[in-house]
């Protein structure tokens, strides 16, 4: 089917416009961004920048005599700085090609194909400057959305595309676009995604005066991209929608293969069919009066619609097709003519159906409805057909006619719909949408059949230390494979749905005993357990599960899903990898929980956080030379609150973050009262939340309350966890130079029971490892833990840093860590935590 065709039949409703009605002064930009010829470049691609804008007219004497284009940034040499500074008018293209206002969009169109160009400046018959036109107005205002729908993607893509990986100069991304004649380059990082940079990327960079940087640091990400079977039409409404210019093409197989643009899609319009449309447009035009001329012209378009129409008598034979019902149902018109419409039928409709359909084209004249016909291989499809009875002048049934088109993408579209809307996308289980009514469906089977169900809430244990060291796509690789074989646990009637996150819930119906829901959630912790490999890690994932059985804990699907949730908190109490059936009781202790939640709020407020102090000596002469500062809960009702209790609390509620800013300050001000008190030879240590060290104003924090508090900055020891260093290394490491340049000390805590990479401990500045009490506990029964240690103070010294033993009890422990030469122990054997006035009293002589 032509392009005529489709605008005869848009022209054809009342105020529509072709193509060639249109002119260059209906869609013109009359805001024109002009300069004088000596600006500098960098101004001139600044000023273009700032407007958004992909072109900059240069006038002398308000005679406009260049243009520089966001096409003309290629050119630029990003190796030489002074390529900047040169004035615009040795690097504009001269002179300015100018169409008149008058001019139709679709002799526009034809200039833009034939002459090569991507600007023109818009004049009226007096020559007076009006604006600039660009090959993108030419898309967006054709007014061809048809043939832009037929027209697939793979029919413009040229397929050459050569990325350039992340390293490559920024000189090199332009001379590849201006050698291949592309406004835009791919960047293909590591990870497998793409980054995309552009001629107005470029142009900004101008205006930076960026040097030639990798190409990686300046590249967009991630790439917008489509499937090369999408139409014309869906790429040309991404483009404005999303106010982008260029769009990735994906192969089936998921690679990309190309990237297009406006100008592309303007290159695949196909310019030839665009003039026949304006000369059907005319011929139609001359031929309104004309009966013969009508008919001529109803022919054509019966030819050349999308849609396919067949043509009966009024007995119900076939007397004529068109192409584009051979096109849909695969038969020629002469293995179709004189034959009945039911030779297409699928068989998938009952007789009623179609008696219904007879009667109504009977009494109306006319029906419309979808209905299932078959090709002639044989295939079965969807479509939207209307039949119409043609009568004569006299009222006498002559003809019926019925056009009809292939809907099956419509349907496919609201069936991906409407998975999205009830199932997960990463995984395919249930969301939480449908789990509902599954929940409510098993709950009243079970009720009629006086049976019980159970949910299981399934939460998996530490899950966040996968996403945050391996990465997000890792994480979601698991979690699908952790998705099948929660599946594969259940039976065919149950039902497993993804929450969000790391959690699930299963439903479990037809039980005869709550140890039935029990040996379902053991199978699923050890199918669970066994690791899984993903891209050459062997992961290892334990579970965390919470039953509630109904009737027993509920009749109310939300009721039994929050008291599962409260058993698998206390799963997770217990020692997580375990699963807990629902008690009342456990209600009282989740209510507690809340409630401990909300004084927690009131806490720093009402004065009620204090700072315990417990004391690091020197192994070789005993004395104390720092104190770690340790946050205490002193609750007017409940007394001491144990920190195990409220810490992990305040993490999960972001108050962690406020009340390490008090921590900080309070023991910065506790320091200064002992150096008033004449013990200026103290240090102190603090604790660093993982939240606290996330905030992107963590440093300036520091250093505020340094300031503040008068507190000498080699006197403070930061404590950090290797958990929080492994999570943005780069940013790490930026963070912690910016902290040892306030001068204050950094401390790795607990090491030995996270990653411990070497690489990580010789790349991070860090003064000081503290071995965990997990490893010195131990020390003079095991030998293993014995040499753990000695290894551990070797690397530290080996590395410059000074080494921390922790939970030292005995002398016997002292001894052995004072001949490994561990500088400062720390533990009971030296003292417990106290208030301040306790621990000056236990560092006198």
């Amino acid at each position: 089917m032509t392009l005529a065709t489709f605008d005869a039949l848009t022209a054809a409703v009342p105020g529509a416009l072709s193509s060639a009605e249109i002119t260059v002064g209906q869609i013109v930009h009359t805001g024109i961004l002009e300069c004088p010829p000596d600006l500098l470049l960098h101004e001139a691609a600044r000023r273009m920048s700032a407007a958004r804008v992909s072109s900059i007219l240069v006038v002398e004497n308000d005679i406009p005599i260049g243009i520089w284009t966001e096409r003309d940034a290629l050119a630029v040499d990003f190796d030489h700085p002074d390529s900047f500074d040169r004035p615009i008018r040795d690097v504009m293209s001269a002179p300015v090609r100018t169409v008149a206002r008058d001019l139709s969009l679709q002799e526009l169109a034809v200039r833009f194909r034939d002459e090569h160009m991507r600007h023109y400046l818009v004049v009226d018959p007096q020559g007076r400057r009006c604006g600039i036109v660009t090959q993108t107005d030419v898309v967006l205002n054709q007014g061809i959305e048809h043939y832009l729908k037929l027209r697939k993607l793979d029919t413009i893509i040229k397929g050459n595309l050569q990325p350039l990986p992340p390293s490559a100069p920024l000189g090199e991304a332009a001379r590849q676009m201006r050698d291949a004649a592309r406004d835009a380059v791919v960047v293909a990082y590591e990870d497998g995604s793409y980054g995309i940079l552009t001629e107005r990327d470029l142009t900004r960079l101008v205006a930076e005066r960026a040097g030639n940087r990798p190409v990686g640091e300046l590249a967009s990400r991630p790439l917008i991209t489509v499937g090369e079977d999408a139409s014309l039409y869906r790429v040309r409404c991404m483009l404005s929608d999303r106010g982008i210019r260029h769009v990735g093409v994906l192969r089936h197989d998921g690679s990309l293969t190309d990237v297009v643009s406006f100008a592309d899609i303007l290159s695949g319009m196909e310019l030839s069919y665009v003039q026949e449309l304006q000369h059907a447009l005319r011929q139609r035009d001359l031929a309104l009066n004309a009966s013969q001329r009508n008919l001529h012209l109803a022919e054509k378009i019966i030819e050349t619609t999308l849609e396919g129409i067949l043509i009966t008598d009024d007995k119900a034979r076939i007397i004529s097709v068109n192409p584009a019902f051979t096109r849909l149902t695969g038969y020629r018109p002469e293995e179709v003519i004189g034959r009945n419409p039911s030779m297409l039928s699928s068989g998938r409709q009952t007789p009623e159906f179609y008696q219904e359909m007879w009667s109504r084209l009977q009494r109306e004249g006319q029906w419309q409805g979808e209905i299932w016909n078959r090709r002639k291989t044989g295939e079965i499809y969807p479509e939207l057909l209307t039949i119409t009875a043609i009568k004569d002048r006299d009222g006498k049934l002559t003809n019926y006619a019925a056009v009809f088109s292939d809907i099956s993408q419509l349907k496919e579209n609201e069936a991906r719909i409407r998975h999205l809307a009830y199932y997960d996308p990463l995984t395919g289980l249930p969301n939480r949408r449908l789990l509902e009514d599954r929940l409510q469906v098993a709950m009243a089977h079970a009720h009629r059949h006086r049976k019980r169900g159970a949910v299981l809430f399934i939460d998996l244990d530490r899950f966040k230390r996968i996403n945050d060291s391996l990465g997000h796509e890792i994480g979601d690789r698991l979690l699908i494979e952790i998705a099948r074989r929660l599946s594969a646990c259940l039976r065919e009637d149950d039902t497993v749905a993804r929450m969000g996150g790391d959690e699930f819930i299963a439903v479990l119906s037809d039980l005869t005993d709550p140890d039935d829901a029990a040996h379902t959630a053991a199978r699923i912790i050890e199918a669970l357990r066994r690791p899984v490999e993903v891209d050459g890690h062997e992961l290892t994932v334990t579970t965390s599960i919470g039953i509630s059985v109904f009737p027993d804990d509920g009749r109310d699907p939300a009721v039994l899903v929050k008291n599962a949730d409260i058993a698998m908190y206390r799963a997770k109490e217990e020692g997580r990898n375990a699963f807990q059936l629902y008690q009342p009781a456990m209600n009282a202790r989740s209510l507690e929980h809340l409630a401990l939640e909300n004084a927690l709020h009131r806490a720093l407020d009402c004065e009620e956080l204090v700072l315990h102090f417990q004391p690091l000596v020197q192994h070789d002469t005993g004395q104390t030379v720092a104190a770690e500062a340790l946050l205490r809960w002193q609750h007017p009702e409940l007394g001491l609150v144990p920190p195990a209790k409220f810490i992990p609390l305040a993490e999960e509620t972001g108050l962690i973050v406020p009340i390490g800013e008090w921590v900080l300050r309070a023991a910065c001000l506790q320091h200064a009262r002992w150096r008033e008190a004449g013990h200026d030879h103290l240090h102190m240590q603090v604790n660093i939340s993982a939240r606290q060290f996330r905030d992107e104003n963590f440093t300036a924090l520091v250093a505020r309350v340094i300031a503040e508090t008068g507190m000498p900055a080699a006197q403070l020891t930061l404590e950090l966890t290797e958990t929080m260093l492994m999570e943005d290394s780069e940013r790490t490491v930026s963070m912690l130079n910016d902290l040892r340049a306030l001068g204050v000390r950094l401390a790795l805590d607990d090491f030995g029971t996270g990653y411990s990479s070497l690489a990580y401990l010789k790349r991070f500045p860090i003064n000081e490892l503290k071995i965990d009490r997990l490893f010195t506990r131990d020390i003079d029964r095991n030998p293993g833990d014995a040499a753990i240690v000695e290894a551990i103070i070797r690397l530290a010294h080996s590395l410059g840093q000074r080494v921390v033993a922790e939970g030292v009890e005995s002398a016997a422990q002292r001894a052995i860590l004072a001949r490994y030469g561990c500088d400062l122990m720390q533990g009971f054997h030296f003292g417990h935590p106290t208030d301040a006035t306790r621990f000056l009293l236990s560092c006198q002589p």
